[in-house]
Order: C-alpha cells, then sequence, then structure tokens
C-alpha cells in the first residue's frame, strides 16, 4: 500500500512542474487508475493526447526505471484501493474548498458520462431477461452500497413478487438469507470500492449453489466479477470519504425501467391495486390539499 500511496503523492508533489501533457497524464491516472493499470504507455498516450515517450518520460521522473515500473505502482492501488484517511488527504490537495459544489457535481456528470461511454448494452440486456426469467430474485450488498440496494428491492417489488433483500446486518444471517437459493434464480451483487468481503462471500456461495449471479460494479478489477455470469460497470470515482454513487444508481434506474416495460402487464395491474388502496387510505398527500 505504501508503493501506492507514494505514487499519487509523488503525482500531486509534483504536479506544478508538470508540462501540460504530463499534467494530462497525472490528471488521468489520479481519476482511473483502474483503468490505467491496463493500458499500455502508447494506449495511456493516445487516450490523453500524448506521445508513448511523453508518457515513458513521465514514469521515469516520478522516479521508476520504466512504464512497467510504474504499472506494478498502480496494480498495488488498484488490489488495495484506498482507505478513508488517504481519500480524504487527496481531497484536500485536489479540491478547492470554494469550489466543492461545483467539483463533486461536475466529477457526478463525469461518472455518468463515462458510465454511459463504457457500459457493455448486450450485459444489460442479459441481465434484464435473467432477472425476468428467475424463480426468485435475491439482491445483496453491504456497506454503503445498502442504499441502493434498497431503493432497487423497493422498486423491483412493484414488478415482481418473488424478491428478497439479503440482510446486511452480518454473514451469517446473509447465508440464512440465501441458503436456498438455486439454479433458477438471481443473485443481484452490488459493490463498490472498498468492496465488502461479506457481499463477495454471498456472491460465492450463491455461484456454488448454481444460481445466476449479476454483478453491479465499477470495473473488470472487482472481486465481485469472479462469480457473477453478467457484469455491469458503473463509475463511482471520488477521491474522498464517500464514493459517488449517483452512476451506480442511474443503472439501476435504468434496470428497473426496462423490467417495467418488459412487464408491463403486471406492473399496471400492481399499480392499479396500489393506486386504489393508498387512495382509500390517504398514503400520499397532494400540494393542493388545503388544510380545513
Amino acid at each position: 500500500m505504501e508503493v501506492a500511496i507514494d505514487l499519487l503523492k509523488k503525482i500531486e508533489d509534483s504536479y506544478k512542474t508538470f508540462s501540460k501533457g504530463q499534467k494530462r497524464i497525472a490528471n488521468y491516472v489520479c481519476d482511473n487508475y483502474d483503468k490505467a493499470v491496463n493500458l499500455t504507455a502508447a494506449r495511456l498516450g493516445s487516450i490523453v493526447g500524448v506521445s508513448e515517450s511523453t508518457v515513458v518520460r513521465f514514469a521515469t521522473e516520478l522516479g521508476f526505471k520504466g512504464y512497467p515500473q510504474f504499472q506494478k505502482a498502480l496494480e498495488e492501488i488498484v488490489k488495495n484501493r484506498l482507505n478513508s484517511i488517504q481519500r480524504m488527504t487527496l481531497t484536500n490537495d485536489r479540491v478547492d474548498e470554494a469550489d466543492v459544489l461545483d467539483s463533486v457535481l461536475r466529477g457526478d456528470y463525469e461518472n455518468i458520462k463515462q458510465t454511459l461511454e463504457e457500459i457493455k448494452k448486450d450485459e444489460f440486456n442479459r441481465a434484464v431477461s435473467t432477472i425476468s426469467s428467475a424463480q426468485r430474485i435475491y439482491i445483496v450488498g453491504g456497506r454503503s452500497s445498502e442504499v441502493l440496494v434498497r431503493f432497487f428491492y423497493y422498486y423491483l417489488n412493484y414488478i415482481f413478487d418473488n424478491v428478497k433483500m439479503v440482510s446486511s446486518n452480518s454473514f451469517a444471517e446473509s447465508l440464512e438469507d440465501v441458503h436456498r437459493i438455486g439454479e433458477k434464480d438471481v443473485i443481484i451483487g452490488i459493490s463498490f470500492p472498498r468492496y465488502s468481503m461479506d457481499t463477495v462471500r454471498v456472491m460465492e456461495y450463491s455461484r456454488k449453489r448454481g444460481a445466476v449471479g449479476i454483478a453491479l460494479t465499477d470495473s473488470a478489477a472487482s472481486p465481485m466479477v469472479e462469480y457473477a455470469q453478467c457484469n455491469l460497470f458503473a463509475q463511482s470515482n471520488m477521491a474522498s470519504i464517500a464514493d459517488s454513487l449517483v452512476a451506480p444508481l442511474s443503472v439501476i434506474n435504468a434496470l428497473i425501467t426496462a423490467l417495467s416495460l418488459k412487464n408491463k402487464e403486471n406492473v399496471v395491474d400492481t399499480m392499479r391495486t396500489l393506486e386504489t388502496i393508498w387512495e382509500e387510505y390517504g398514503v400520499y398527500k397532494t400540494p393542493l390539499e388545503d388544510e380545513e
């Protein structure tokens, strides 16, 4: 981990001395180290608009013998990620406190834009078909991803009557919730850096039981990928104590919409029944209803 942190700190400390081209490399590497780790020097240069030799010089100026050694340092970042204290340190270095709102909203915008450009539509369509045809649908995700799980679960219940949210209170309770999972079932695992080990282990158990796994995660480097037959990647880059979950939530919204359209008749019947119940019991209050 120290190698990884030293690399990011070196980039931050040397940033003002870099040429324009080197600054473009630095910005891309800091924001996309999980992608940069798999890029050749030529490919990285092509993405940011500089020559291969500029990328190699960038690595050597940071104290590495060559580009392969620089990639090794990036691999350490991907393997270990950053803890909350280290993320906060990077945030302090890179974000102007007077410009936080602009920086965060632009970051969220870039996450959605990049997700839209890179997500595989055939994987998305396969996920929709798999969920629709499953005997039972399980959703699992711990830590900060739990908010995504609860949102997804809430709306899936309007579409299907066979949805189960796996407990995130403890690994033992999680296993109890999925102990009947089988080959006709699907489990949707949601996890982003730093990955929840309990979520990964539930996905592993479900794979052993023959269930189809769908992972909503950030990249092919995620440990979730090993236990899923279908992977949906969404960007969650944020150099802070909190990752951005805007892009993952957008992917979930797209899944809900696609599943609603695919199961339109059931959804219409369900909503018609619920609207009657909501009106009868005064569940909602419209702005036009004045107090007597």
